[in-house]
């Protein structure tokens, strides 16, 4: 049982992570539970752009994949797994939140 939930831990810890960061926006009405489309615009906006950046990194031989058993082995792209995806989503989410609280 525990041998197949190993590959997908980190990717569960990562959307665990997102839930967190939504309930403490929820909770203090930050971004997304006050303006959820220029939320939604922002972090799609950041998330791309840190896609492009990784796509980028992947073309020229910077950045790879690597052998990690800790991941889904879903690729996005040849080099870009899944999780990357919501690790992405989480950095981006996550800076908004805290600039939001900082802002307060």
């Amino acid at each position: 049982m525990i041998q197949e939930v190993v590959p997908y831990l980190y990717l569960i810890a990562l959307i665990f992570s997102i839930v967190g960061v939504g309930l403490l926006d929820w909770t203090h009405k930050l971004a997304l539970f006050v303006d959820a489309r220029a939320t939604v615009i922002s972090v799609a906006i950041s998330v791309g752009v840190f896609l492009t950046w990784d796509v980028i990194g992947i073309i020229n031989g910077i950045f790879f994949r690597g052998d990690a058993p800790h991941l889904s082995g879903i690729l996005l792209a040849p080099e870009l797994p899944l999780e990357e995806l919501f690790f992405l989503v989480l950095l981006s989410y996550n800076t908004l939140i805290a600039y939001r609280w900082a802002a307060k």
